[in-house]
């Protein structure tokens, strides 16, 4: 059998007998059926554990004392440290957004000796207990502190246990989600426009601002969103920096800690409040971290 005969058979096999196509034809694989047959050792533990998460939730909307709750809401306590959580973590996300995203452009477009270092610096609070964050705070801007005594002594400025230390203690832990959100961004955008605009006679900041930055505004607004949510939740470094002064450094995270001692009805309903943001910050990201089914 000659070459031309073999590869007339061979054609012949892959097209079930009809070669007047150009090439073969591939028989498109059938997808596998989803669902079927869940083994039961791994059902059981994935059911235990979805009620393990789902369970004090649903308790907590079970005791919630609905009747009472706009009461609850609307009284001097709560709504005086709800107006302090919301003023400081939007003072939070304004920082993180001043710093941190040239800090995230920095670490995504530039090439410097101990990049990958200062990345694992920046992600750092994102592990770190709070707790050990508010300590750390308290070192650096404490009144004696290594430049806390410089403000004092300086300029008169004293962080801790103000209002100002609450944006500064939340602002420490919120940061690393908005540059992490944003050097993501960056990192998938085509830096070939940021090129042909500086080829063009921008300068590199004039290419940022009007190149860069609306491709990159979906990461920036997520990251803020992440931001915000996380500074609104902060427990401990607050508490350690700032203290717990209501009016002036009692946050709802606080206010909830205090209230379970004292009125547990109050300590349900600013808990309801920060699940509903929580909540609302998941559906607002939910094309972010869900991929299509």
């Amino acid at each position: 059998m000659t070459e031309l005969d073999k590869s007339g058979a061979a054609a012949e096999v892959l097209t079930g007998g009809d070669t007047r196509g150009a090439g073969p034809r591939r028989r498109r694989a059938r997808p596998h059926a989803r669902g079927r047959g869940v083994p039961l050792p791994l059902l059981v533990p994935a059911l235990v554990g979805l009620a393990f998460l789902l369970l004090p939730l649903v308790a907590l909307l079970v005791r919630a004392p609905w009747r009472s709750l706009p009461e609850q809401l609307t009284s001097p306590e709560v709504w005086q440290a709800l107006q302090l959580s919301l003023i400081c973590a939007t003072a939070a996300t304004a920082v993180s957004l001043v710093l941190g995203v040239p800090l995230a452009w920095l670490l995504a477009r530039t090439e410097f000796p101990g990049r990958g270092f200062v990345r694992a610096l920046v992600t750092l609070p994102l592990v770190l207990p709070p707790v050990v964050g508010g300590v750390a705070l308290l070192l650096a801007l404490g009144r004696n502190g290594v430049v806390g005594q410089l403000l004092d002594s300086w300029f008169g400025i004293t962080l801790p246990f103000t209002t100002a230390g609450v944006v500064v203690a939340e602002s420490f832990v919120a940061m690393p989600f908005l540059v992490i959100s944003v050097e993501g961004t960056l990192r998938a955008a085509d830096p070939r426009f940021e090129e042909a605009a500086t080829t063009l006679g921008a300068s590199r900041f004039t290419a940022f601002r009007r190149v860069t930055l609306p491709l990159i505004m979906p990461g920036i607004a997520a990251g803020a969103v992440l931001a915000w949510a996380r500074a609104l939740g902060e427990f401990g470094a607050t508490i350690t920096f700032a203290g717990n002064f209501p009016g002036r450094t009692q946050t709802m995270p606080l206010a909830v800690y205090l209230a379970l001692q004292n009125d547990p009805a109050a300590a349900i309903a600013l808990s309801l409040v920060l699940l509903a943001v929580s909540i609302a910050v998941l559906a607002g990201l939910r094309d972010r971290w869900m991929t299509a089914s």
